[in-house]
């Protein structure tokens, strides 16, 4: 197993930073047999039997406090709030941290009025454990891909497994992609092959491309001008940190932006005012579950029933209801990822 570098200790920097972390399942390959038969349409058979996980994030172990429900499928807070229907664009439901509690996790987004999910792959491994839990989760979609960060583990083979499981039709997105400078594992040479293959893979395949990015806006920037020029692009900036520039410039080419927990924070008076540039038509929201915990539970472990107190910034941000941003980032999400 590899080794993962740690995270800065203190609250501020550990909860800006992306997720690096890994899937791990007894004989993987074995049990995606056990699932999927020797194609990757086939029907699931078998459960899923996860063992332990790598995360390098401590903060992410600490357990959920504060929030209250009610019984599930509500979509009601406990002070009579409207029913609203949201979909956390971007989360980690492999992730160690909800390894034993799946169920638990997904019924108090269900609570929260959280419709949908989608889980992202970042390794192969995570790609196909992302698919076994859309199987066997109808709230569950899955996007396939290899992390930038991982890009320098890739074995021979794993490229064409990509390949193969973005054709299954739990499969709704590509990634996620892009360019990681903050890490130095990965050359940038070789992260930038990957997102050249991702976005090309979407195109091939009719399904968005995910996109990171950190403390590389740059040289995304010059990877997607390049892709633009196939025609307008099909992917969105996930948890987006770039300015008012950046963002125009990625919707001029056809891309959405997604925010996550990091625009609720008290101090980022500039991601917010970013966010109140972004067109309604063209705004997600995300979580980066088990990451970058909104305002109210930073330094807690994330998970997508939070993705409500991002939608209420974004609403405040924008000036409308919560009612009237969830149901316009929802019917973007529904759009972009085909969700039924």
């Amino acid at each position: 197993m590899v080794a993962i570098k740690e995270f800065a200790s203190s609250h501020e920097s550990s909860a800006l930073l992306s997720p690096r972390h890994c899937f791990a399942a007894k004989s993987i390959s074995t049990l995606f047999r056990h699932q999927f038969g020797s194609g990757t349409n086939a029907a699931v058979r078998q459960p899923l039997v996860l063992l332990p996980f790598i995360s390098d994030s401590r903060e992410a172990l600490s357990p959920v406090t504060g929030c209250e429900w009610l019984s599930p499928g509500s979509g009601l807070t406990r002070n009579g709030s409207m029913s609203i229907q949201l979909i956390d664009t971007h989360c980690h439901l492999d992730s160690e941290t909800f390894q034993r509690e799946i169920d638990d996790v997904i019924r108090r987004a269900n609570d929260a009025g959280i419709v949908k999910m989608v889980t992202i792959g970042t390794t192969v491994e995570s790609s196909q454990a992302a698919i076994v839990l859309s199987n066997q989760h109808a709230a569950i979609s899955a996007v396939v891909g290899i992390h930038p960060n991982y890009t320098h583990e890739v074995k021979p083979g794993d490229w064409e497994k990509i390949l193969d499981l973005a054709q299954h039709p739990r499969v709704v997105g590509i990634g996620e992609t892009g360019l990681d400078k903050y890490w130095d594992d990965s050359p940038l040479e070789v992260q930038r092959d990957y997102f050249r293959r991702h976005l090309q893979l979407s195109r091939n395949a009719g399904k968005p491309f995910v996109v990171h990015c950190r403390e590389a806006e740059p040289e995304v920037m010059e990877i997607l001008r390049e892709d633009f020029e196939n025609g307008p692009l099909n992917g969105l900036m996930h948890a987006f940190c770039g300015d008012a520039e950046m963002a125009a410039e990625c919707i001029e080419m056809g891309m959405s932006i997604s925010f996550a927990g990091m625009v609720t924070f008290r101090k980022n008076d500039a991601m917010r005012e970013v966010a109140r540039t972004i067109p309604l038509d063209r705004l997600l929201v995300e979580t980066d579950s088990p990451y970058l915990a909104p305002q109210a539970f930073r330094g807690k472990r994330n998970e997508p029933a939070y993705v409500k107190f991002t939608a209420e910034c974004l609403a405040e941000v924008h000036g409308l209801s919560l009612e009237e941003l969830a149901a316009r980032t929802t019917a973007n999400a529904t759009q972009i990822f085909g969700l039924a």
